[in-house]
Order: structure tokens, then sequence, then C-alpha cells
């Protein structure tokens, strides 16, 4: 009994996963308002009654997933700074993490052209709107105070913390948007020339 249990539970991951994938790849290339909720369905190789089972509609799906990408990021920001290393190390491994994700991952790619969109619009569900309120600036947050550490060790270069975090936080999200929208395999600029803006 528990083995069936566990086995339902499974499957019932599985075809929310496939939802998710199938809604963020057709939100990342349409939009929230182009997307039918039969298209999300048919690429998902589900049943719109099986999809409504787990998301009343697509702006549920849509607020899913804006939360899931932002509390990802923000995990990852907060695991970076509480690592024992200088800073100057964190900004080197976080960039070559993410070069690799943004060349590897069509869902990260997707994920960066879909929050891009929402901070865009003014046209997207209210709960999605506040929890891009509350959550999207806080990696700009956790990565001024690695640029400040950095400039206490004297490895990253003068200037307002705030400022280099949007700096960097905004080259990571441009790549990733225009990897998306190239064919691939694309090639990115040489990750030293981001580190050359940043370290002394």
């Amino acid at each position: 009994m528990a083995r069936t249990t566990e086995k339902n539970q499974q499957m019932r991951e599985l075809s929310k996963e496939k939802i998710r994938a199938a809604a963020l790849n057709q939100f990342s290339k349409k939009g929230l308002f182009a997307t039918r909720i039969q298209d999300i369905a048919t690429e998902a190789n589900v049943s719109q009654g099986l999809l409504y089972r787990y998301y009343p509609s697509k702006d549920d799906i849509f607020i899913d997933l804006i939360d899931n990408a932002l509390d990802k990021i923000n995990e990852a920001s907060y695991y970076v700074y509480n690592l024992d290393m200088k800073a100057k190390e964190k900004i080197t491994l976080t960039l070559t993490e993410l070069y690799k994700t943004i060349e590897t991952s069509e869902s990260f790619r997707e994920t960066c052209s879909l929050i891009a969109q929402a901070m865009n619009s003014t046209a997207i569900p209210e709960k999605a709107q506040k929890i891009l309120n509350e959550k999207r600036d806080i990696p700009y947050e956790i990565f001024a105070k690695i640029m400040e550490q950095g400039q206490k060790e004297n490895t990253i270069v003068d200037g307002n913390p705030e400022d280099l975090a949007i700096l960097f936080w905004s080259t990571i999200n441009g790549l990733a948007i225009f990897n998306t929208t190239r064919p691939l395999p694309c090639r990115l600029p040489d990750q030293g020339i981001i580190e050359s803006m940043l370290f002394k």
C-alpha cells in the first residue's frame, strides 16, 4: 500500500512538473495573455481536466512559476553569501556557475525571460506583482553586501556596492535573455570581461 501511495505521489509530481515546464515555455515565448490553457495542456501532453486538478487557472501557474523562480535565486544568493570565501572568490564562483547554467539550461533562460516580462508589465496577477515586489531585490541586496566585503578586502573596485550589484545582475540577466533569443549554441562573452569590471 505504501509503495502504491508513493508511486501515485511521484506520478502527481511528474505531471505537475510537466505542466510547469510547458507553461514556462509558453509564457516565456508568448507572454501571459497570449498563452491559452489549452496551449499548456497540449505541450505538457495532459488533458485540460488534469491540468485544472493542479492549477485552477493559467494565472495560478504563472504565479507559481514566478514565486518558485525567485525563491531559488534568493536561496542560491544566500548560499553564496554564507560561503567561507573571499568576496572575489564568491563572485568568480557565481559567474562560473551562472555561465554554465545559461549555456546548458533552457528552463533557466526561459525563467529569466519570464521574470523580465513580468517586471515590465502592469497587467499581471496582483499576487504575482506582490511576490515580485517582496522578493526581486533580495539578490541585489545580498550581492551588494558581497561587493562591500570585497571592497574591505581591497579586491573589488571602488563605487557604491549597490550599483555594483545592479551591474552584476543586469549583466547576467541580459546574457540569459540574449542567449534565449539566439539560435543555439550561442557564444557568451568571456567571463573575464565581467570580472574586469568588478575586480581590482
